[in-house]
């Protein structure tokens, strides 16, 4: 293909993913001229069977089943903890939603007023109600199954899209526990379809839905950039943009500057410029784009590029029943609890509880992991899978300054260009935090009566990758860097679409507000078109 750029494009948006798919589409099909620039490659998706296959050996980590890694994704963590960012991300077309777990729940409404309700983070710009009708739009266009019959969840203008799938059988065992407990449950909304859809067939069950979704029922990006094609838009694959260029007011952003396979540099001009590249890469370009009169990064008059770097945190407990517990017969959640999640005052973040359908090695890793064979071999499956047990949670972090995003002072990319550098900790909030679910978490299995077996606790949680807050959004242009219509407060013709503009995380799995947010950049993109 032409990786030359394109005359007198209208729109040009960096980053293939969620984000960037539904933006594009929506604005192609309006019948705008669209580029897209991404640094990956477009995979194909008739490959996904032996990309699936690949997954489950062995001798092949996740990442590298979706080709990561390498001085091409070079990084580095300076911080107090170490942040393994190549773990669970995926540079391509379709972005890190071709590996994803594909949970997809709302913000709560006291997310969005956190601040104002317990005197800790900050408030969003604006209010649920405002950012409502996006999440309506952006579950239709995800196909997203559910019950909505989550008592904690906020307001529905309508029900989820699709049917929610039916509780898993270890579902029912907590459903009796925690009944007991009197801890409510109720679904899981997944990105996922039930029931097939246009192009898309429904799940069949393979189970394998991180790092692959062989089927293509789970959503995952490509389906709207591949409707943007359709619509018109020219999609760039293995372009990574170096650094955008302004103009000479600093005004607004003039071209992308884009590197190619075959060494070659070149430039892509437009109207309006979208930054989609996530919570890590979409600071680092900024902070790449120096210049003269933007000499700490472009759009950073604030300082606050990669500032208020979030993740949500990894709490968790499991073991062992003695009876079947039919455990990796679903590759995904079908029961959650939000009971914990609002916060009653400060003393603590939010706490999304999950129960685990994939607790243990499944079948198919024990058989390939033995070096036994026949009847010995099922005897080893039959003894050590089935009735593993577990319940998960993801717990939200506090916005802090000093966790961040930057550029690494000596190590760079195969392009020359510094490599980000992740300056992560913890706080007393996120341990107190993780202290309690684990407390809930231990009294749920206590009461089914397993013989609990491991924690992962406080100072053993690792990150959901889930990279928010880098850009935040406000209404002041000191204190953030893009206003309530994703634009940023420096230049007038560029946006970002992103879960790094959230100014707090929540303990919700964010593309949802991701897909919502790039709905609204959209609207307000086109009435600027």
């Amino acid at each position: 293909m032409s990786r030359r750029p394109s005359p007198n494009a209208d729109v040009c948006v960096i980053g293939a993913g969620p984000a960037g798919g539904l933006i594009a589409d929506r604005l192609a099909s309006d019948g705008h001229s669209v580029v897209v620039l991404e640094a990956g490659p477009r995979f194909d998706a008739a490959d996904r069977e032996r990309r699936m296959e690949r997954s489950i050996r062995p001798a092949h980590g996740p990442a590298s089943v979706w080709e990561m890694g390498g001085p091409r994704d070079a990084y580095a963590s300076t911080g107090d903890r170490y942040y393994p960012l190549n773990a669970a991300r995926v540079k391509g077309v379709g972005g890190s939603t071709l590996h994803w777990q594909g949970m997809v729940m709302r913000l709560h409404e006291q997310d969005f007023r956190l601040a104002s309700a317990t005197g800790v983070g900050a408030d969003w710009p604006f209010d649920y109600d405002t950012l409502k009708p996006y999440y309506a739009a952006a579950e239709s266009a995800l196909g997203v199954s559910g019950a909505s019959d989550n008592p904690f969840a906020p307001p529905r203008e309508q029900p989820h899209p699709q049917p929610a799938f039916p509780p898993s059988y270890s579902d029912s065992l907590f459903a009796d526990a925690c009944e007991s407990l009197g801890i409510a449950t109720h679904s899981v909304p997944n990105a996922r379809l039930s029931a097939g859809r246009e192009t898309r067939r429904a799940c069949v069950g393979y189970g394998t839905c991180q790092p692959v979704c062989p089927s293509g029922a789970k959503y995952d990006a490509t389906v709207h950039v591949d409707r943007a094609t359709d619509a018109g838009a020219r999609v760039i694959d293995e372009a990574p943009v170096q650094r955008l260029e302004h103009d000479a007011a600093g005004d607004r952003v003039t071209g992308a500057v884009y590197a190619t396979p075959d060494g070659t540099t070149h430039r892509q001009s437009a109207t309006e410029f979208v930054l989609a590249a996530g919570g890590i890469e979409t600071p680092r370009l900024l902070l790449l784009s120096d210049s003269d009169r933007y000499p700490d990064g472009l759009a950073n008059s604030s300082g606050l590029v990669g500032r208020y770097f979030m993740d949500h945190l990894f709490a968790g407990a499991g073991g062992t029943l003695d009876e079947p517990t039919r455990q990796n017969h679903v590759g995904f959640n079908t029961t959650e609890s939000h009971q914990y999640y609002d916060r009653p005052d400060g003393s603590r973040g939010a706490i999304k509880l999950e129960f685990l359908n994939y607790a243990g090695p499944s079948p198919a890793e024990m058989a390939l992991s033995g070096d036994d064979w026949g009847d010995a071999m099922c005897d080893r499956i039959r003894d050590a899978s089935g009735t593993h047990i577990a319940v998960g949670g993801l717990v939200e972090q506090q916005p802090r300054p000093e966790n961040r995003v930057r550029l690494h002072p000596e190590r760079t990319d195969v392009h020359g260009n510094p490599v980000p550098d992740v300056v992560w900790s913890l706080s007393a909030y996120e341990r107190r935090t993780i202290e309690r679910a684990n407390e809930i978490q231990r009294e749920i299995l206590t009461e089914l009566g397993a013989d609990i077996e491991w924690t992962v606790g406080p100072e053993d949680t690792g990150p959901a990758f889930h990279h928010m807050g880098t850009t935040r959004m406000g209404t002041d242009p000191a204190e953030s860097v893009v206003d309530p219509r994703l634009r940023t407060h420096d230049l007038s013709n560029l946006s970002v679409a992103s879960s790094s503009v959230f100014p707090t995380a929540g303990a919700m799995n964010p593309t949802l507000t991701i897909a919502a947010l790039a709905l609204k950049a959209a609207d307000h993109i086109a009435a600027r078109l």
